[in-house]
């Protein structure tokens, strides 16, 4: 990705809070995610549901030596209905801050189509590698936050299908391919649990030429592991890993809890 802020846009695309969907209720998580297993961020989201409606907020910092090197803190929020399926955001809202830099991301959402998008700072002009979005890129499409909670009538249900993600600049599908099952637990919750291989595959809005993206493409070994919320038939992950160029990422729920 072009932007300097990094560490917190890796947690928007992978992690999701996975308390999100407990019916009538709200909760607060914490989160850590690690580079070559040192802490480089961390991340506290606050959630609630609410019918068919839910809405998520959470803060993202830098963390040990990337809190040194790279002082990134910002804001997410999306929220929007449970459709038939898969998540329908309204709306999707990322600030940040990396070192002196503020950048802003802004979704909006009718339907099942994006209706505007804002990016801070505004796109660098677009040069002979650019694939540009398409006609019908934008349609059923779910923010970074929304793409990552499934619904499913059972847990070996979960994986087999591909997800359609959007940024506000890159549209990606996110093929899941089912791996394996066994039993985790996190505080908050132990029960059986399913990791799925993520495909990482860009439509549009990208640069053929940038070769973190192709390396996630071709290369990245991306695996997600997903955890049934409550009787709520929504998964949500608790444990994610992804390959980069020079090393892994790894993201983890810490703890969740109720708050009311």
């Amino acid at each position: 990705m072009r932007r300097s802020g990094f560490v917190f846009l890796a947690l928007a695309v992978v992690l999701s809070p996975s308390q999100v969907m407990a019916a009538g209720k709200s909760f607060r998580g914490d989160y850590s995610l690690s580079f070559l297993g040192i802490p480089v961020a961390k991340a506290t989201f606050e959630s609630s549901y609410d019918g068919n409606s839910y809405a998520v907020n959470g803060t993202v910092t830098s963390a040990g030596l990337a809190a040194f090197f790279d002082d990134t803190r910002g804001t997410i929020s999306t929220r929007g209905r449970l459709g038939d399926g898969r998540m329908q955001p309204s709306a999707f809202r990322a600030d940040y801050v990396s070192g002196k830099k503020e950048s802003l991301v802004d979704i909006r959402f009718a339907g099942d189509r994006v209706t505007s998008s804002k990016v801070v700072p505004a796109p660098k002009k677009r040069g002979k590698t650019w694939i540009p979005l398409g006609a019908g890129d934008l349609r059923g499409v779910a923010d970074p936050i929304a793409a990552t909670i499934i619904r499913a009538p059972s847990l070996d249900k979960v994986c087999g299908r591909t997800v359609k993600m959007y940024d506000g600049e890159m549209r990606v599908d996110l093929k899941l391919t089912a791996v394996s099952t066994r039993e985790m637990s996190v505080p908050g919750f132990k029960g059986q649990t399913v990791t799925c291989r993520m495909g990482f595959q860009p439509v549009s809005g990208y640069r053929t030429d940038k070769r973190a993206l192709t390396y996630l493409r071709d290369r990245s070994r991306i695996m997600v592991t997903f955890a049934p919320v409550g009787e709520t038939g929504v998964y949500a992950p608790i444990h994610a890993t992804i390959g980069t160029e020079i090393g892994t990422i790894t993201v983890k729920a810490r703890r969740f809890e109720a708050t009311d």
